[in-house]
């Protein structure tokens, strides 16, 4: 089991996706056809309270690192996969922060199937001049 606690004890971002990724396939069915629960579970005045708290706590950073801003929709992931069973009897963690963690959505799709190479995360470094489009 995946918990904040352990997590936030790896000091890179690589370190901390290599704890999270999760392995899938792409098309490999998740909730099929109880995709509704989780539907209605992410729009729940519940859940939009703890992501709030969660983003909060990762001060909008991807993997709660420092420096890795997340400029754009932030989602809250799971650390460890929901399933329908979960939403229906309502799990521990399901709602609490020790599972979740905020990340933008490319590294979301790169932890669900595996590929850190699909992310460029490296902050850019910014330089005098160099927004100027003739230099």
């Amino acid at each position: 089991m995946r918990t904040y606690s352990e997590l936030i004890l790896l000091p890179t971002f690589e370190e901390r996706f290599e704890y999270l990724k999760l392995d899938s396939k792409v098309g490999e069915a998740t909730f099929g056809f109880e995709r509704y629960l989780n539907q209605n579970f992410y729009h729940s005045y519940e859940w939009k309270r703890i992501r709030r708290d969660v983003i909060l706590r990762d001060n909008g950073c991807d993997l709660g690192v420092e420096g890795y801003d997340i400029f754009g929709p932030i989602i809250v992931h799971h650390m460890n996969p929901v399933t329908s069973n979960d939403i229906v009897l309502a799990t521990k963690e399901l709602m609490n922060p020790e599972f979740l963690i905020s990340t933008r959505l490319e590294t979301h799709n790169a932890l669900h199937f595996g590929d850190i190479s699909l992310l460029n995360n490296r902050p850019i470094e910014r330089r005098p001049g160099d927004t100027c489009p003739w230099k």
